[in-house]
């Protein structure tokens, strides 16, 4: 099979590949690109593991033709950290709330809850634990990982409340 030629924007940069068009977006990501923060568990869109953001909604990587991506934006984890290599909210919050055990859901974790949270500002328990249903932890019982969510939501809010006190 012939490659193909796809380009997309990777965590803010312009990223032209010549791909074999049977990949898997966590393929490209994992091996061609050597994102190695977006993990595989089940390869059957399950465990929410593999968990990236594509034009801003999460998708199961392991699921995603990597050739349809081509023309979009994604976000893997490493995509989150800002300047410098200062932590996102989300990110910091599951290090302070302790949303990380062995580490190999939290990627997938991460991800869901930063799109989640750009859409409900102050959630419940139960939205959170809603949201979280396609993503699997054998580790946390997820007490941790929702009270993570929790503290980023609420970072998020005050955060917000400061830059317009500041305007």
């Amino acid at each position: 099979m012939s490659d193909v030629a796809i380009t997309f924007e990777l965590n803010g940069r312009t990223t032209p590949l010549r791909i074999q068009p049977q990949l898997r977006l966590i393929d490209v990501l994992r091996d061609s690109l050597g994102l190695t923060g977006t993990k595989e568990g089940c390869s059957e869109g399950e465990c929410g593991a593999c968990t990236v953001l594509v034009d801003g909604r999460t998708v199961n990587s392991c699921l995603f033709p990597a050739i349809e991506a081509d023309g979009c934006k994604v976000t893997t984890v490493e995509g989150l950290v800002g300047p410098g290599g200062c932590l996102s909210t989300v990110q910091e919050a599951f290090l302070e709330g302790g949303g990380v055990q062995c580490g190999f859901c939290t990627p997938g974790m991460i991800m869901t809850a930063a799109e989640f949270l750009e859409e409900h500002a102050d959630p419940t328990e139960a939205e959170i634990r809603e949201a979280l249903t396609g993503n699997l932890c054998r580790c946390t019982g997820y007490v941790q990982i929702v009270d993570s969510i929790q503290r980023a939501a609420h970072r998020h809010r005050s955060d917000n409340r400061q830059q317009g006190a500041e305007t």
